[in-house]
C-alpha cells in the first residue's frame, strides 16, 4: 500500500505508516496542485492538512485512492462528495486539536480585555502607556457566547466556566431541549440575543452556505461596542471588511482571528493596522501537543482503513 503525505505530520507517526506501508512525506507538497496532481496516482491514501486541496480534479486523476486522512477537523478543503462518489474514506481528527483551540479562545480574549496588543512596541519604543492599559478588562464574570456548540464549543465553554464567566451559546443543528445543552453548561440563546449580550463572542460553526458571512455588518452593529469577536473557525465566516470597520470606528473592543477568507492573508487586507487586533496564521489547533495527538490519530485511522480493504 502507497500513501502519500503533503502537509506537515509528526515524525513518529510518519514513522509509524512508513514502517508498515510505502510512504511518501514531502510537506511542501500540497501547495503545488500540478505537482500534486501527478504525486497522487498510484497512491492508495492521502494525508493533508488545511492548504492541499483535495477537490474533484485531483480525485479524478487519483484512480487508486481509498483514503484520505484530515490533520484537523475541518473539510472545506477536501470535496467529499466526489470522494464518496468514488468511495474514498475521508478521515477527519475529530476532538484531537480541540484542547489547543480552547485554550487558544480564552488566551485571545484575556489578552484583547486587557488591552495588549501593541504595548510591547510602545514600552520598547520609550513609551509608558500604563494609564490605557490600566482600563483593561478581567475576563471573570464576562458572559461567553458561543456560536456553534460542537465539541470544540463545548471544551472552550468549560474553559470559560473555570475562569468564571457565564456561557451562553448558539447552534442552529442542536435542539433546544439536547442534553447536550445541560451537560455542557451552556444556556442556548437565539443568535441575535447572544450577540446582544456577550462579552466575548467565538465561533465554531464550519464554512457553508448558510454561514458565510454570518457576521456580516449589521450582525457586527449588533455586538456589544466593547465586546470581543474570537473566529477559530474559517474566514469566510466573518465579513473581514466589516470588521475592520468595526474596529476603526471604535464599535467593537477588539478581535483575534485565526482564520482568513483567503489564506495567507493578502498584503494590503483591511485589517491590517486595526486596533487590538490579534493575526495568527491558522494555528489556533496547532500545538506541540496537539501535533502529536493529531498526527497519531490519523496514522492509526488510515492505517486501520487500509488494512480493511
Amino acid at each position: 500500500m502507497r500513501i502519500l503525505i503533503t502537509e506537515f505530520m509528526d515524525a513518529p507517526a510518519v514513522a509509524a505508516l512508513a514502517a508498515r506501508y510505502d510512504v511518501r512525506y514531502e510537506p511542501a507538497l500540497g501547495v503545488d496542485a500540478d505537482a500534486l496532481r501527478g504525486a497522487v496516482a498510484g497512491q492508495d491514501a492521502l494525508v493533508v492538512r488545511n492548504r492541499t486541496q483535495v477537490d474533484a480534479a485531483l480525485v479524478a486523476s487519483a484512480t487508486s485512492l481509498r483514503v484520505v486522512g484530515r490533520l484537523g477537523v475541518g473539510l472545506d478543503n477536501i470535496d467529499v462528495a466526489a470522494c464518496k462518489a468514488r468511495g474514498i474514506e475521508v478521515i477527519p481528527a475529530t476532538g484531537a486539536n480541540a484542547q489547543a483551540v480552547a485554550e487558544y479562545v480564552i488566551a485571545a480574549a484575556m489578552t484583547l480585555l486587557r488591552l495588549i496588543p501593541g504595548a510591547t512596541r510602545q514600552v520598547a519604543a520609550g513609551d509608558w502607556p500604563r494609564t490605557a492599559l490600566s482600563n483593561g478588562r478581567e475576563i471573570a464574570g464576562k458572559t461567553l457566547g458561543l456560536v456553534g456548540v460542537g465539541g470544540i464549543g463545548r471544551l472552550t465553554a468549560k474553559l470559560g466556566r473555570a475562569v468564571g464567566m457565564d456561557v451562553i451559546g448558539h447552534d442552529a443543528q442542536l435542539p433546544a431541549d439536547d442534553p447536550a445543552w445541560t451537560q455542557s453548561g451552556v444556556a442556548p440563546r437565539p443568535l441575535a440575543d447572544l450577540l446582544a449580550v456577550a462579552d466575548i463572542v467565538s465561533l465554531h460553526v464550519p464554512l457553508t452556505v448558510a454561514t458565510r458571512h454570518l457576521l456580516d455588518a449589521a450582525r457586527l452593529a449588533a455586538m456589544k461596542p466593547d465586546a470581543i469577536l474570537v473566529n477559530t473557525a474559517r474566514g469566510g465566516v466573518v465579513d473581514e471588511s466589516a470588521l475592520a470597520a468595526a474596529l476603526r470606528a471604535g464599535r467593537l473592543g477588539g478581535a483575534a482571528l485565526d482564520v482568513f477568507a483567503d489564506e495567507p492573508l493578502p498584503a494590503g487586507s483591511p485589517l491590517a493596522g486595526c486596533p487590538n487586533l490579534i493575526l495568527t496564521p491558522h494555528v489556533a489547533g496547532v500545538t506541540r501537543e496537539s501535533n502529536e495527538r493529531v498526527s497519531a490519530l490519523i496514522a492509526a485511522k488510515v492505517a486501520a482503513a487500509l488494512d480493511a480493504l
